[in-house]
């Protein structure tokens, strides 16, 4: 698509879409069927969609039940072409495609919070927040305060390197344990602030909140789930874009799409093929991931890390 997207619809709505261009892009083959919005959020992409793609449909999936307000008002004007379902994406996806088979030919999954939901500090998401919550679904049991103010300090070392990368997750961790309870994520940011790399693009706390809130929110786990959901479903022919804001993310979706292109799936050190050789369900579309080009990066520093891949399933 020209890069000159017609209109400005960044600016119609408070979250605004990431790699909108590339989005339309991605679903270009999808003339007609369903698309499934798994992070529908505030309908920057369903909309986006729906207006490039006329005979397109669209199933939007949110937990968060103000996302889900929002959008039902927002996504109303295109009436009978637009569902929308309230639970956790790979479990609805997985209903979706069961449902559905025959009508599916498009996934789109934009993992990661929100900007509204950023913005929001009494979501506790924000450094800045006077809360400590994080949760993208407020009935959710678990919460950011839970995590940090009753995890072991072993637990929490574990989440901050694995989910933060933060380099000096003990001592982190250990500092948490001896200044707890806290009571916002402002106040947490301020005990680890002086422990934390300074000179970077980031605040230098954004990593332990970002581990915190992938535990809190199960991401990982959510987006490992749809993989798999996409994986087993009946569905011949489907395309599966999937937008991620940090490296663990990027790499699971990198190593599922690799090994969904391959046919052999032998060990490396095998003599010989055994595995009969047809074990491929489409092909590759990005080599590299995709991302922000300079007018977005301009216009929405979010999006300085956001990254698409894409693949095509030919079954």
């Amino acid at each position: 698509m020209d890069n000159k997207t017609k209109g400005s619809p960044v600016q119609e709505t408070p979250h605004i879409p990431v790699l909108y261009r590339e989005v339309i892009d991605a679903f270009a083959p999808c003339e007609n069927g369903i698309v499934v919005d798994c992070t529908m959020g505030y309908g920057g992409h369903s909309s986006l969609l729906l207006d490039n793609k006329p005979s397109l449909s669209l199933i939007g999936i949110d937990q968060d039940p103000t996302a889900i307000a929002f959008s039902s008002e927002r996504l109303a004007p295109y009436g009978d072409r637009v569902e929308i379902r309230q639970g956790r994406f790979s479990e609805v996806a997985a209903e979706v495609m069961g449902e559905k088979s025959d009508k599916v030919c498009g996934i789109l999954a934009d993992i990661g919070v929100s900007s509204l939901q950023l913005d929001q500090r009494e979501r506790g998401f924000s450094y800045e927040s006077d809360t400590l919550d994080m949760r993208m679904n407020p009935n959710a049991e678990l919460s950011a305060s839970e995590v940090v103010n009753e995890y072991s300090q072993s637990a929490l070392e574990n989440i901050l390197r694995e989910y933060g990368e933060v380099t000096n997750a003990r001592k982190v961790a250990e500092t948490i344990v001896h200044r707890r309870p806290f009571s916002s994520a402002k106040e947490l940011s301020q005990a680890i602030f002086h422990l934390m790399p300074k000179g970077k693009k980031i605040h230098p706390s954004t990593l332990v909140m970002q581990a915190v809130r992938i535990e809190v929110n199960d991401e990982l786990g959510e987006l490992t789930r749809l993989l798999d959901a996409i994986e087993s479903s009946a569905i011949k022919h489907l395309r599966v874009a999937i937008i991620t804001f940090h490296s663990l993310e990027d790499r699971i979706v990198k190593n599922r799409f690799s090994r969904w292109s391959k046919n052999c799936i032998c060990p490396d050190d095998a003599m010989r093929c055994t595995c009969g050789n047809n074990h491929s369900i489409g092909k590759v579309i990005t080599k590299k991931p995709l991302t922000a080009q300079d007018d977005e990066l301009r216009a929405n520093s979010r999006s300085r890390s956001a990254k698409l891949r894409i693949f095509e399933i030919k079954r």
